[in-house]
């Protein structure tokens, strides 16, 4: 007879989101009267940039001509692009990435869960708490998080990095050493950031231990403060320790057309073998590459029309981070980040948990949010807000918070 993955069964409940999505479908059956505004997944709601639909448009016609027709995409991605991004994130920021270091995929989400494949089962992770919930899920389906403690909502393998509001939201060096180190700076979900002499300390941290760093840059694009890395390879010695994930998702509105990358450096060795060439291995074995089309679309991004209009888009989300976190502190409430991330982290009021003010904004304002313990223990107390509604939603959205 058949067998199952075990591991899977380890999983407390559904994943985060899907949660909230099936008690925001049974609020709304009740009340289908109501107008509800979501502002908790964080899911981008302007449309495509118009240098990028106008890349779309070509390369869908290119498709429909057989001297113009692309089949299946190169392991790595096609070279426009991998040549583009390493211009224009790396090389240009004085940062030593090559275009064969980058690996094109269909999303930051997909490569931040399946990395942890080209790892040995026994590697003892660490993860910042609060954290997107993708890093240790995924662990938790290799087998290598231990045994899960439903009191505490912490897993026995797992090594956890409070961010706190002592700390600034940001983790200090574990006192255990750790195999593999996620960090993701903006951060999801607390919107902290951190310095580039601070990000050092880790880089030096994981060389110094034999670490590995997965570093997910998903929001980079939303930093406006001197000091604040965009990439890792900003820091010396990051090409020997740091694996960075990309995504198009939130910096050019991709989430329903999805690109993303990794990056590996060649210097990255476990011993005498290359991560470069086990993702390399992996990725032709497992992954027939993001579409032409998209990976033209990608390529627009930094064109200077896209980077011109992409700069508006994130502006815009901008002011709605502005709208909520001032509205909310008019209102008492005390609240975090909001300034180099498009995501606003709030305290929950009157000692309610993550999940009591969940269904208290859902039922008395309407709105939707994502509860901080979804994140981790040191979520609880918590509540995340995201920029990404239109402008209207997001002024109406904290009017019925205030008002509730």
């Amino acid at each position: 007879m058949f067998k199952i993955n075990e591991d899977y069964l380890k999983l407390p409940g559904s994943y985060l989101f899907s949660n909230i999505a099936k008690k925001v479908a049974a609020f709304q059956e009740q009340n289908p009267k109501k107008q509800i505004i979501r502002l908790g997944i964080g899911d981008v709601t302007q449309p495509l940039a118009p240098a990028i639909i106008e890349s779309l448009h070509r390369s869908v016609d290119e498709m429909g001509h057989a001297e113009t027709f692309h089949g299946y995409a190169p392991d790595l991605g096609y070279e426009f692009l991998r040549s583009v991004m390493a211009k224009e994130d790396y090389q240009s920021r004085g940062c030593e990435i090559r275009a064969d270091e980058i690996f094109i995929s269909d999303g930051a989400k997909c490569d931040s869960g399946n990395i942890q494949e080209i790892f040995a089962k026994n590697n003892r992770i660490a993860v910042c708490d609060p954290v997107y919930p993708v890093y240790v899920d995924t662990n938790v389906m290799a087998g290598r998080t231990g045994i899960y403690d439903p009191d505490s909502q912490t897993w026995s393998d797992v090594i956890y990095m409070p961010c706190t509001e002592e700390n600034g939201f940001a983790p200090s060096l574990p006192d255990q050493v750790p195999d593999i180190i996620y960090l993701c700076f903006p951060n999801n979900p607390t919107g902290a950031t951190i310095s580039r002499e601070a990000l050092q300390e880790w880089v030096d941290y994981a060389n110094r231990n034999g670490s590995v760093i997965i570093y997910d840059a998903a929001y980079e694009a939303y930093i406006s403060e001197e000091g604040v890395p965009h990439t890792i390879y900003e820091c010396q010695g990051a090409r020997t320790c740091a694996i960075e994930l990309r995504s198009f998702s939130k910096n050019a509105g991709f989430t329903g057309v999805r690109l993303g990358a990794t990056v590996i450096p060649k210097e990255l060795k476990c011993g005498d073998t290359t991560l470069h060439s086990l993702w390399a291995r992996r990725h032709g074995t497992k992954y027939n590459g993001a579409p032409y089309i998209v990976q033209r679309a990608g390529e627009a991004v930094y064109s200077p029309e896209g980077k011109e209009q992409l700069k508006k888009q994130v502006a815009y989300y901008m002011n709605n981070a502005s709208v909520i976190e001032t509205g909310l502190r008019e209102a008492g409430y005390q609240v975090s980040g909001g300034v180099n991330a498009p995501y606003i982290w709030l305290k929950t009021p009157q000692g309610m948990t993550s999940w009591e003010f969940f269904d208290f904004l859902l039922e008395k304002a309407n709105v939707v949010g994502t509860p901080g313990s979804g994140f981790g223990p040191s979520g609880e107390g918590y509540f995340r807000l995201t920029a990404f509604g239109s402008y209207e939603n997001t002024v109406e959205a904290i009017k019925r918070i205030r008002q509730a």
